[in-house]
């Protein structure tokens, strides 16, 4: 069972003193960036200070975003860092179908490649999201909204909810975790920040990378389950246990497996160790 990750922080890879407080801070997973955080001056040097960084294991799990597949980067990136035992998963940018997974594999050892998590950045990679989702090498996929936004002319969120929907569909049908939602790029606006993800949770996404620690606190928030979400779950959970196939609640409401898969879900997300979280 895939862990239930609600919080992924960005820091970039060139910032070795910035990633050791994120690996203190209460992020359930620390992605280290070597692409659009760093630099071009700087891109060896963020490698470097990767790489050391993996020769042990961190205390956070640690997902590295490694550069372009298409670019003059990412072969040496993923070669060196995917043997590495600090390394808990390579997240590719612009995935657009299964020959870029197939590409990063070879590099990575084949058989014994990392987890990969493939970036959703563009049209065609949005085409392709079932395909992409579903390689038995993918554990999760998620959207690169800013290049995606250019890609498709978008100037407005509203643009991008059809594409929203696709990728939680492609990320189900697949039976893969709900995709996690994109960053939101003002780390001071909290009240925003708490609203653009209920409307993330509404669309089915689950948790949201963060660019900033003082982000991750709304995140855990807003994706918890609720009190009342939580009663609800455990009434539909004990039915459950007392009878077999579609069954009927004393409010009078009939629910069927699927119902009872999701109302487990919310009892794990909610019984998550909220000792790092703050909650």
């Amino acid at each position: 069972m895939s862990p239930l990750y609600l919080t992924w922080l960005y820091v970039p890879g060139d910032r070795p003193d910035v990633v050791a407080k994120a690996l203190r801070s209460t992020a359930d997973v620390v992605l280290v960036d070597l692409e659009d955080a760093v630099a071009p001056d700087r891109k060896a040097y963020a490698l470097d200070a990767t790489a050391e960084l993996l020769t042990d294991r961190p205390p956070l799990p640690v997902h590295v975003r490694v550069n372009a597949l298409d670019g003059p980067l990412a072969e040496q990136e993923v070669r060196r860092l995917a043997p590495l035992p600090g390394l808990g998963a390579l997240r590719l940018p612009k995935v657009d179908d299964r020959a870029d997974l197939t590409r990063a594999i070879a590099w990575s050892g084949g058989a014994s490649a990392p987890p990969l998590y493939a970036l959703l950045e563009s049209a065609l990679g949005v085409e392709h999201a079932y395909d992409i989702a579903s390689h038995p090498a993918v554990h999760g996929i998620a959207l690169g909204e800013a290049d995606l936004r250019a890609d498709l002319g978008v100037t407005d969120g509203r643009g991008l909810a059809w594409v929203r929907g696709r990728t939680v569909v492609a990320a189900r049908a697949a039976h893969l975790p709900p995709p996690p939602q994109s960053v939101y790029p003002d780390v001071r606006d909290a009240e925003g920040l708490a609203r653009s993800c209920a409307e993330g949770r509404a669309l089915g996404f689950s948790g949201r990378t963060a660019i900033h620690p003082r982000q991750l606190p709304v995140i855990e928030e807003a994706f918890r389950p609720t009190a009342a979400e939580v009663a609800a779950a455990r009434e539909i959970v004990h039915a459950a246990t007392t009878d077999a196939g579609a069954l009927a609640l004393p409010d009078g409401r009939f629910v069927d497996a699927a119902v009872v898969a999701g109302a487990r879900r919310v009892l794990a997300l909610a019984g998550r160790d909220g000792s790092r979280s703050g909650v």
